[in-house]
């Protein structure tokens, strides 16, 4: 099922990160999404939304959830096609960007041995201390400054990606990263390990996978023609990000009206949240990149 493109309302509608004219292209080879988010928030059973991206959470939910998994971007669609009928899988945009920066990474002393020996860890206080000690040095700091500066962000992103981005976005990381390593144990943590090696998911499709319909659409234009009252769950990864207003609006209208009795939507954010967000899940979500991770109902989106 394909629908028309929506109106150039969110920046994800090109299919692509930068700014430059072009087809479509695979943006994530995998998901730097804990779904152990959504199987916490979302009840067993019933009918679940969300963003198709590379596929990993949608895999995730269909184990308890009969799953819509719809994706503007066509090659993101053909690529979880393609992992559903068992391709490994294969790294986008975000894995090479992400390749990029870690080959320089040895510049600040950061080497394989040595990151496997931090992986490897099972105790919070020792990571911290490790981390610390080890890998926070000078020269990360100043790398990941400088990486992670507007200046360079916008030659590989689109501007609308950028609206938003907090200040000393590399500072801000390097605490997000401490956050993660001081609640979840390193060695029980693939994201940790897709984060800091690249390592992409090795995790063939569920048996269950065939109760996940795909598709070809725009999230808000996909839900406003749907019945009302038809999903128990919502998961919309950051699709906000790089959203206009309008788009924003739309969505949460389209997913209000949509949700079943008590359904519960999931966003994240790299921004930090504006003021306190009672509930903020972001230091739950184990891949440790995001600025705000919201569970709320449905009615409050």
């Amino acid at each position: 099922m394909a629908l028309r493109p929506a109106l150039a309302e969110t920046a994800w509608e090109r299919g692509r990160l930068d700014a430059r004219r072009g087809p479509s292209q695979l943006l994530f080879g995998r998901m730097h999404e804990d779904c152990g988010i959504e199987l916490s928030a979302f009840r067993p059973g019933g009918r679940v939304f969300c963003i198709a991206s590379a596929g990993c959470t949608a895999m995730a939910l269909s184990q308890r959830h009969e799953v819509v998994a719809a994706d503007i971007n066509a090659a993101q669609v053909a690529y979880v096609r393609e992992r559903l009928a068992g391709a490994p899988a294969r790294p986008g945009t975000a894995e090479r960007l992400m390749a990029l920066a870690r080959a320089m990474a040895p510049l600040a002393g950061w080497r394989r041995p040595l990151l496997s020996e931090f992986l490897e860890l099972a105790e919070p206080a020792a990571q911290v201390d490790f981390w610390r000690r080890r890998l926070e040095t000078r020269r990360l700091q100043a790398g990941m400054d400088l990486l992670l500066s507007r200046g360079l962000l916008r030659i590989v992103y689109a501007k609308s990606f950028l609206v938003g981005l907090p200040p000393r976005f590399g500072a801000i990381m390097r605490a997000r990263m401490e956050r993660c390593f001081a609640r979840h144990p390193n060695r029980e943590n693939p994201y940790a390990r897709a984060l800091l090696l690249g390592d992409l998911s090795d995790s063939r499709p569920p048996a269950t996978s065939a109760r996940i319909e795909l598709v070809h659409a725009d999230a808000a234009e996909f839900l406003e023609g749907e019945r009302p009252a038809t999903f128990d769950g919502f998961t919309l990864s950051n699709i906000l990000d790089g959203a206009s207003e309008a788009y924003r609006t739309r969505l949460g209208a389209a997913v209000r009206r949509a949700a079943a009795p008590g359904a519960i939507v999931v966003r994240r954010s790299f921004r930090e949240p504006g003021g306190h967000l009672p509930g903020n899940l972001a230091g739950e979500d184990r891949s440790m990149l995001w600025g705000s991770v919201e569970a709320a109902p449905a009615e409050a989106l």
